[in-house]
């Protein structure tokens, strides 16, 4: 009896969970979200101390996200005070907001590639080249962005001076496929409808944090720090942020909870990457300002002539799966590596499309499944980088 009614208490909480107030849940977000900045800025300050050494360009497309956040706040604004709804629900405001996030990944994956590209060259004393200039300089990988930015800038600009309405596709819906042309589905698809290029956004930010990720892992064995693997694990909670993201507009937003769920994952991850940063500087010889004791109370033990003398045999080879993407095409040029990761992208976002709709799920709002949809590739993306710690052949199954 006991186990049954804990069990209808655990569904009675789901519920509870499940028919939770949008506006309420917009509420219980906003504090992680505001909190989450600050272990962020000190995530980028940690990044590019000296002694890291981090390419200058990586650093440019980390940074980037924060003009993501400030630039989201007034597209935010704009939809619930034009039309009443969450940004989420006003694809022309929401895919504009959204490419920032896209931009930031992008160029952090161009600048990781273009730098382990070359130190791979190096070890291996195949090349005589100079190296790129997102290694030691932010100017390109700035300009980068700021002209992207721009771009990002007119697919809002445009519509708005045109008049749009609350559910005005983003760029006009120009990849999405007539429905003249669709067969009759079980469901027609809601207005709040994420169109294909607001798709394929969202899906390239993750698929992009995964190959960044990927690369922070094997930027540990070319630099001989394996600290930097730790940035890897700190990453981790942010690209399940973006899953949870990805989640809610698979059940076209009708999750609420769903939002301080992604707000909350977003602080815990802006923190440990934080945190994981920090232990790469201090194991580059870093140190806090004597001015400030208090941090240098937090100094772990150890050296890191030791970590790498018990992670020498542990260094990372190829990894198999999303993650692995910059190493599989790593003999294209930047173009074409961007067209490729585009073009995968956008099938999978056809798919999601115009494939939920023969589904019933993304109409139900069953909050235990979206969880699923969550934590299960999470954990699955958790055990990878453990065994691949633990056992470099490790190839893995996913």
């Amino acid at each position: 009896t006991s186990v049954l009614e804990t069990s209808a208490q655990n569904l009675s909480f789901l519920d509870t969970l499940s028919s939770m107030d949008p506006a309420k849940a917009e509420a219980l977000a906003g504090p992680f979200f505001g909190l989450s900045l600050f272990p962020y800025l000190g995530f980028l300050y940690l990044l590019n101390v000296d002694e890291n050494n981090t390419p200058k360009g990586v650093v440019v497309g980390f940074a980037t996200c924060l003009l993501f956040v400030f630039l989201t706040i007034p597209a935010a604004i704009a939809a619930k005070l034009l039309y009443g709804v969450s940004l989420a629900d006003s694809d022309w405001l929401h895919g504009s907001a959204e490419s920032l996030l896209t931009i930031t990944n992008l160029v952090t994956v161009v600048a990781f590639r273009q730098a382990l590209g070359y130190k791979q060259e190096v070890a291996n004393d195949v090349t005589s080249a100079a190296p790129p200039e997102s290694l030691l300089s932010y100017d390109p990988m700035a300009k980068l962005v700021g002209l992207l930015t721009f771009a990002a800038f007119l697919t809002a600009f445009f519509p708005a001076i045109d008049g749009p309405a609350v559910h005005t596709p983003y760029l006009g819906g120009f990849m999405d496929i007539p429905s003249a042309l669709l067969w009759d589905s079980p469901h027609p698809e809601p207005d709040n409808a994420l169109t294909v290029a607001t798709w394929i956004i969202h899906i390239s930010s993750l698929v992009e944090f995964l190959v960044a990720m990927g690369f922070c892992w094997r930027w540990a064995d070319i630099v001989d720090q394996p600290r930097w693997k730790g940035l890897t694990w700190g990453l981790l909670p942010l690209h399940t942020s973006g899953i949870v993201a990805c989640t809610s507009h698979l059940f076209y937003n009708s999750i609420p909870i769903l939002v301080p769920l992604q707000a909350f994952l977003t602080c815990v991850g802006n923190t440990t990457a934080g945190y994981a940063a920090w232990r790469v500087a201090v194991g580059n010889g870093w140190r806090p300002p004597a001015e400030v004791p208090l941090l240098n109370s937090f100094l772990p033990d150890g050296s890191i002539e030791q970590d790498a003398l018990e992670n020498k045999a542990l260094e990372s080879q190829s990894l198999v799966g999303f993650e692995d993407l910059g190493e599989a095409l790593a003999q294209d040029n930047d173009a074409t590596f961007i067209v490729k990761l585009f073009a995968g992208c956008a099938v999978a976002s056809y798919a999601i499309k115009y494939g939920e709709v023969w589904f019933d799920f993304p109409f139900e709002g069953g909050l235990g499944l979206s969880l699923a949809f969550i934590f299960v590739p999470s954990l699955l993306n958790a055990y990878k980088w453990y065994r691949r710690g633990q056992d470099p052949t490790f190839d893995g199954w996913f």
